[in-house]
């Protein structure tokens, strides 16, 4: 009987554990259940904060309340969203302050006289100013070639302009000139600011002058040719003797005269080349015998000064060229010598003859010439006479450049303080 009610004890202990058991599973299987349901719910609050935030809905936060058992996720989440906000509030600013810079720029840009354009490594605008807009005759013109409405008078590269003379397609009565410079960016693309000036007005000044100029040296000419005459009628003494004290008085103004008519025809003659430009006729010339009629020539002038004017040279080199034209270059680059040289120096004139050039040098021993000067002694109306107290128009170099350029060659100088001085023309054989 015992092992019997032994036997039932063991089945309902067995019993009570197993619902003990499945009671307890039951317990925690609703916890889980709740609790993932409740994590889900907090996923979907999560992925819908987080999307309103992806379209640009900063403002949107996650209530830390409404799952507390989440709150420190919440809470870092929305310093995040925060922080986003905040950034978003600087670059809001910095845009702002941008583009009230981009108008101020703009506005500035467009207030100035000159026209102004961006454009790329194939010519093509960028962006303009609204002078170049005027000037185009176009409010389309971005992406555009920038040669499709400017010709660029000397077919300089386009990226090369330096103040070059340009003229605008649709805007023929007008002059402008071009300066082209690179801009250095850091995203290392190829773009350029292209700076039109209108030259319009600075040119039609330039002409009036130069008109003025040649009608006042054509009729100061008059004057001092029939005074010219009139000394040598005198120096003659067509009129009765003179004194030789009176003839040294007449050749000193004589000499003079002739300063002074050579200074007006330089003028007048730059004139012509300005307005028509240089017309040559070329022949051939034997450079020994030319250059030693030249000396010839001015030797009377040297020796007022003791200079002794020496051609280093006796071979007979054929040159074809303007006779008249070169014979003033060289006259004028020994005067210069005589008048800048040390007294009673030499003054070198040599011939150097290569395969397809010819060279005259010609070179005086006495002030030389600054750097600063150098760069600037072909220029029109440029003289360093003033820094010596002496006369000059600044036109004499500037003509003698042009001069041989005509003749297809070129005319430098090489000098050095209180040392020498030596200008070097160069034309083709």
């Amino acid at each position: 009987m015992m092992l019997i009610i032994l036997k039932y004890f063991i089945y309902f202990l067995l019993l009570c554990i197993t619902c003990i058991l499945a009671i307890n599973y039951l317990r925690r299987k609703n916890k889980l259940e709740l609790e993932l349901s409740l994590l889900k719910n907090y996923l979907a609050t999560v992925e819908t904060t987080l999307n309103s935030v992806r379209y640009g809905n900063l403002a949107k936060k996650i209530d830390s309340e409404q799952f507390p058992e989440y709150k420190a996720i919440s809470n870092t989440i929305n310093r995040m969203i925060e922080t986003l906000y905040d950034r978003e509030q600087m670059i809001i600013e910095s845009q702002t302050e941008l583009r009230n810079q981009n108008r101020f720029l703009q506005a500035s840009i467009n207030s100035l006289s000159d026209g102004i354009a961006i454009i790329d490594h194939d010519g093509k605008i960028i962006s303009a100013s609204n002078n170049i807009y005027k000037w185009f005759g176009s409010n389309t013109i971005r992406g555009e070639n920038i040669l499709d409405y400017i010709n660029i008078l000397d077919e300089k590269d386009l990226y090369k302009l330096k103040n070059n003379e340009i003229s605008i397609k649709n805007s023929p009565e007008l002059s402008f000139s071009a300066d082209c410079n690179e801009l250095e960016l850091e995203d290392k693309k190829e773009r350029f600011v292209l700076v039109l000036k209108n030259i319009s007005d600075q040119k039609e000044i330039e002409t009036l002058k130069e008109d003025f100029v040649a009608t006042l040296t054509h009729d100061l000419k008059v004057p001092i040719i029939a005074e010219s005459n009139m000394l040598d009628l005198l120096l003659t003494e067509k009129f009765g003797a003179i004194t030789d004290k009176q003839k040294i008085a007449l050749e000193n103004m004589k000499a003079s005269n002739n300063e002074l008519l050579d200074l007006v025809q330089i003028v007048l003659e730059t004139y012509k080349v300005n307005s028509s430009g240089l017309i040559l006729y070329k022949e051939n010339i034997n450079l020994n015998s030319f250059l030693k009629d030249i000396i010839l020539e001015m030797q009377p002038i040297a020796a007022h000064t003791d200079n002794n004017l020496k051609l280093n040279t006796d071979s007979d080199i054929l040159i074809n060229a303007d006779a008249f034209q070169i014979k003033r270059v060289i006259k004028n680059l020994i005067h210069n010598a005589i008048s800048y040289g040390n007294a009673g120096s030499d003054i070198d004139i040599n011939i150097i003859e290569k395969e397809n050039e010819v060279i005259i040098n010609v070179k005086d021993y006495g002030k030389g010439i600054s750097e600063e000067d150098i760069k600037k002694i072909f220029q029109k109306y440029y003289s360093t006479a003033k820094k010596f107290r002496k006369t000059g128009t600044g036109l004499g170099l500037f003509l003698s450049k042009q001069i041989i350029k005509a003749h297809g060659g070129d005319l430098s100088v090489n000098s050095e303080l209180d040392k020498f001085t030596e200008f070097s023309i160069i034309l083709p054989k």
